[in-house]
């Protein structure tokens, strides 16, 4: 495994097989970003529904000095159906207030037999990428958080190839080089990917990354992980869509991104969009043009997730 950092240089770290455990970076932890709403938070809740939910949340967030800058909410079915919230509220010393707030969120929907979560909006989510050769996403991912675009911070790149390594260290993100293992077993690979992430990042994006991650591997390591698969599943699932799509003589292709569970391109879907094409076009005209939608799509689904905007409920999502 290589390192390469933020200042050109290039630091050998511990090859494959022999490392010891990566250390938590405390350049990684969560920090405040002066650029998102200050003492802003996020309540997440969903359950059944009843009679009051909203009346509950409402007056608790009044009760608690708060007040209610953005709500959303959905239901199945109002006859004891599955219930979603979405609040955003402001309370002055959030942070230093929230052990509080959480006694009183949970007080508050212990009668509805709800699930819930709070999040801190002024603090952005660490993400780490997960790419291989092809750099379009990767690189619309890196443009749009330099641009400030995306409310996290990125503390790595992780490639199983070098070709990316300069166009990264450009943007001034660490760089690491994992190598695959050839054959059907991954974990020595994924054992070092594990060393980096873990404890270090609260979600992970997959930019075209082109290795199947194995379900250990997701339970270890304990975050979300979001794909961009370029095709609109569920159609043409796996390798080559593009070129099962010219040979199938589609009118349509598209991209879907998801979270990623231990099915191959199963996961919860939280983005779709299609652009229409035509007989003429090649298979590499269509990779053209499917990059375009591949980066749109992933870019979205990534802020969304940031934003604290996707709640998932079985195999499918919720986006508000």
């Amino acid at each position: 495994m290589t390192a390469a950092s933020g200042d050109g240089t290039g630091i050998p770290v511990n090859p494959v097989g022999t490392s010891a455990p990566i250390r938590q970076n405390r350049s990684m932890a969560p920090v405040h970003d002066p650029h998102l709403p200050a003492d802003h938070a996020c309540l997440i809740v969903h359950g059944s529904d009843k009679p009051g939910i909203v009346a509950a949340v409402s007056a608790m967030i009044t009760r608690i000095g708060g007040n209610i800058v953005a709500f959303d909410q959905f239901s199945d079915d109002h006859r004891g159906g599955a219930y979603f919230q979405r609040v955003v509220f402001h309370r002055p010393d959030f942070a230093l207030e929230r052990p509080a707030i959480e006694i009183d969120i949970a007080r508050t929907l212990a009668d509805f037999e709800l699930e819930w979560s709070l999040t801190d909006q002024s603090v952005p989510k660490r993400m780490a990428i997960l790419a291989s050769k092809q750099d379009h996403c990767l690189l619309d991912l890196l443009w749009r958080h330099r641009r400030g675009d995306l409310p996290v911070t990125i503390p790595m790149v992780i490639s199983n190839h070098t070709t990316t390594a300069e166009d990264v260290r450009s943007f001034g993100v660490p760089f690491f080089h994992v190598p695959s293992v050839a054959g059907p077993d991954k974990s020595a690979s994924e054992e070092e990917i594990l060393k980096l992430l873990v404890g270090n990042v609260d979600f992970v994006v997959l930019a075209r990354y082109m290795q199947i991650l194995s379900p250990e591997f997701l339970e270890r390591l304990g975050v979300p992980v979001i794909n961009i698969h370029h095709s609109f599943l569920p159609a043409f699932i796996g390798a080559e869509p593009y070129k099962k799509a010219k040979e199938r003589g589609v009118k349509l292709i598209g991209a879907t991104s998801h979270y990623v569970t231990g099915d191959l391109d199963e996961g919860p879907i939280i983005e779709q969009d299609t652009v229409r094409v035509t007989h003429a076009e090649s298979s590499a005209e269509l990779a053209r043009r499917g990059a375009d939608v591949e980066r749109q799509v992933l870019s979205r689904a990534v802020l969304w997730h940031a934003q604290d905007r996707v709640i998932r409920h079985g195999n499918h999502t919720i986006v508000f």
